[in-house]
């Protein structure tokens, strides 16, 4: 079962006094890239979720992004951080001696100021239990929806792997046949061009030009290559560097192909082929 690299989820929970939102996205990466987006007061658990991610995603570029806010009840009262509000008057009173005129604020000016409201003291350890198990569901959300797209993204694959193999079936039965017209065309030109040509010389010289022109053997390592795709995606575990190491020997194999080719079908198998491994390409580089 193989598994997207681009997928969404969010989570939402409430510990303690806090509604926690966690949102996850995940987009195609060579390697496992992991940013997290924490407001100051929940910064403290950056490790652990870095870890917690690491461990269970394997590739991609991953943003982890949480917020939260504070919940109201009934009988909420504001925290005021008094040493803070002493020290704004003293500064604003300093602020008034340069200025011609007083300027009056009133006390909802104050509470707007950074620092004046204290936040209510949550349990860290409470909070971080909290902030993993919400990421941890988040994550599930986020797997399941990649091994989701992944199975969408592994029968496109499968189809055009079997595809493949008609094509190849198809180059290796045109194959003698081509080997063959090539041998009388040469032979009636060279008949055309000599009066008694040395038909013994001209069979060494086609044993040599079937062999330059045999691709039995990239029809083999292709039908080989196109074989361990099928199988590869059958794996559980991150199969994307595998897959596209593939495309690269299955690509190579299908350039021989085309370069060997003497004939007009062989060359329209092979770009048809081609063009299959691109497609096949594509989509791998969203594979984890």
């Amino acid at each position: 079962m193989i598994k997207s690299m681009t997928a969404f989820a969010n989570g939402e929970a409430e510990i303690d006094n806090l509604t926690i939102n966690c949102e996850l996205r995940s987009v195609n990466h060579r390697y496992c890239d992991i940013t997290l987006k924490l407001p100051e007061r929940l910064r403290f658990s950056e490790a652990e979720l870095r870890q917690l991610i690491s461990s269970q995603l394997k590739r991609g570029k991953i943003e982890c992004s949480l917020s939260y806010k504070e919940q109201v009840h009934n009988n909420h009262s504001y925290s005021i951080n008094e040493s803070a509000v002493k020290d704004l008057l003293q500064a604003t009173s300093q602020i008034e001696e340069h200025m011609h005129t007083q300027q009056s604020f009133s006390a909802l000016e104050v509470l707007s100021f950074p620092g004046i409201q204290q936040e209510t003291v949550t349990n860290k350890q409470v909070l971080l239990q909290g902030i993993q198990d919400l990421v941890e569901k988040t994550l599930k959300q986020l797997i399941d929806n990649r091994i989701r797209e992944g199975s969408q993204l592994a029968l496109l694959i499968e189809d055009r792997c079997h595809t493949m193999q008609s094509l190849v079936v198809s180059a290796s039965k045109r194959l003698p046949e081509v080997l063959g017209l090539i041998r009388i065309k040469i032979k009636k030109r060279i008949s055309e061009l000599v009066a008694d040509p040395d038909f013994e010389r001209l069979e060494q010289e086609m044993v040599f030009l079937a062999q330059k022109l045999d691709v039995a053997e990239e029809l083999d390592r292709l039908d080989t290559h196109v074989k361990e795709v099928l199988s590869v995606l059958e794996t559980n575990h991150p199969v994307g560097r595998r897959l596209d190491f593939l495309m690269q020997e299955m690509n190579r194999e299908a350039n021989t192909l085309g370069s060997k080719s003497a004939d007009k079908e062989m060359t329209q198998i092979s770009i048809e082929l081609k063009v299959l491994i691109e497609q096949m390409r594509e989509q791998i580089q969203n594979i984890e």
